[in-house]
């Protein structure tokens, strides 16, 4: 337990878990559409107002985990409550509490039937979410990571589009096969340590064939939840059949579960494992890059060009954990939080127009920027940012992605450029489609714009995104000396193990 930094006072981790499950509990014994709406709404607001405090309190001069709590749970089996977050974790689970409030008020209209059990899903879905960042055991973060999949499931089965049930089923059996997959290799690895806690595992002596099996069973549960190319197929249905906080969700936090397993468990318990296969994971990256973008390009559906440059983005993050450098994975970590934001942002953009055309077709909506000023505004630079934009969130995350490429590899570097090109093309062209269209435009005169409800809904994503871009250093101090100490113990077993290697030869 060296590791941690034990919170001696108020339990703010179990209280930011568990809040949103309470406030669950209370929707199941009253009714009320209204109620519900208004109650979800205080408790994410709330779990959000309280995540504050982790930045206030956070020592960033450490790599430890902080504000951990440790009890023991079924001691027999060495299964133990222990929870901690660190510079790489904390950023996650402040994305996921600043998002949820606007989750809520996305769905306020959206949402007209079964509105308190959407509400309870909501709030079930933040508490598993918020548990994966945080949980240090593992089988603790194992229920956690499965949690997340009934809630996801009947957001998208019970309030989805018309091949809600297909979408779902497919959601579910990808999340499950790659869950089955973790589960093997929390087993293995259990055998070998006799503990779950997840601090001991790491940088321990295993061989390389047994690293080796360990990586691919989380290269896979990971790579699906990212999801990687060629893992993806189930994230465009997902996305599209989905409601609109059910896109968000899966965009600005689902996804991040898997490049966060990546980090936080392939690079310090499979250190060779790693080394050996990043190379194949590097090009598999590049061709996530290339096939989200040119995808992304020949899309009509707002939702799909959406959910295909997801593939593209989240490829530059894999990119950025697998060239092992500071600049490689601080550029990762930060275009983790950017695709939250400007992705999140576009979904619920995507989900305004939808409720007012009934429809997410680039021909349907063309021309709205005559009687939408407001909505377009918002859509233009968060556009900007997607494309990575000087001076938006998503330019200093690729910057520094590439830059990282560029000092290990630089063929690689360059085969990743054509994808920022294809980000601008598809993204440019759906925001000239929509603000100007062409001669054909359908009338649109019928339609309001932004109310203040939306208008709040999407100011604070648009004041992330000149933030990080215009100021990116408090979100870099973060993480700094988490990240510093990961590739510091990652570089020092490579030079173990060659001065190993030398030895025995």
């Amino acid at each position: 337990m060296d590791s941690l930094i034990l919170n001696e006072g108020f339990p703010l981790l179990s209280f930011l878990i568990f809040l949103p499950l309470a406030g669950a509990v209370v929707l199941l014994f009253f009714s009320g559409e209204s109620f519900a709406r208004w109650w979800t709404l205080a408790v994410t607001t709330i779990t959000a107002i309280f995540s504050i405090r982790l930045v206030t309190g956070f020592d960033t001069s450490t790599a430890k985990y902080q504000f951990a709590e440790a009890h023991n749970w079924i001691p027999q089996f060495h299964i133990n409550y222990i929870l901690g977050v660190d510079g790489i974790s904390i950023l996650l689970v402040l994305l996921t509490t600043l998002i949820m409030p606007f989750c809520v008020t996305a769905s306020w209209k959206y949402i007209q039937k079964r509105v308190t059990p959407f509400m309870v899903c909501l709030l079930i879905m933040e508490t598993s979410m918020l548990g994966v960042f945080m949980a240090l055991d593992f089988v603790l973060f194992y229920i956690l990571w499965e949690f997340m999949l009934i809630p996801m499931y009947l957001l998208i089965a019970i309030w989805g589009g018309p091949r809600k049930v297909y979408a779902s089923i497919k959601f579910f059996l990808y999340t499950l096969v790659g869950s089955i997959l973790l589960l093997v290799a929390i087993i293995a690895l259990y055998l070998k340590n006799g503990s779950f806690y997840i601090p001991d595992m790491m940088w321990q002596s295993y061989s390389l064939e047994f690293q080796i099996f360990v990586f691919l069973a989380f290269f896979l549960a990971f790579a699906i939840k990212v999801p990687m190319f060629p893992f993806h197929t189930w994230l465009p249905a997902a996305h599209v059949e989905a409601p609109t906080a059910g896109s968000v969700i899966l965009a600005s936090v689902l996804l991040k579960m898997g490049t966060y397993g990546f980090l936080r468990f392939c690079l310090p318990i499979t250190p060779d494992a790693s080394v050996v296969l990043a190379p194949y994971v590097l090009w598999l990256s590049i061709a996530g890059i290339l096939y989200g973008g040119f995808t992304a390009l020949a899309q009509n559906d707002m939702k799909k060009l959406i959910a295909y440059s997801s593939v593209g983005h989240m490829g530059f993050v894999t990119l950025g954990i697998f060239v092992f450098n500071p600049m490689g994975v601080k550029g990762a970590i930060i275009q983790m939080i950017n695709h939250g934001v400007t992705t999140g942002a576009l979904f619920l953009c995507v989900g305004m127009i939808y409720e007012r055309t009934h429809s997410r077709e680039l021909k349907v909506a063309a021309g709205v920027g005559k009687y939408m000023p407001w909505y377009v505004t918002f859509l233009a630079f968060f556009s900007l940012s997607s494309f990575g934009f000087p001076g938006t969130n998503s330019f200093i995350g690729e910057f520094l992605v590439l830059a990282g490429t560029f000092k290990e590899n630089v063929p690689l570097a360059l085969a990743a450029i054509p994808g920022a090109v294809l980000a601008a093309a598809y993204m440019l062209r759906l925001l000239q489609r929509v603000v100007w269209g062409g001669t054909d435009n359908p009338d649109q005169s019928y339609l309001k714009d932004l109310g203040l409800r939306e208008i709040v809904t999407l100011t604070p994503f648009l004041i992330f995104v000149f933030w990080i871009g215009l100021n990116p250093q408090p979100f870099i101090n973060l993480m700094d000396a988490s990240v510093a100490d990961l590739l510091n113990q990652f570089d020092a077993w490579k030079q173990q193990q060659a001065v190993a290697t030398l030895t025995l030869k």
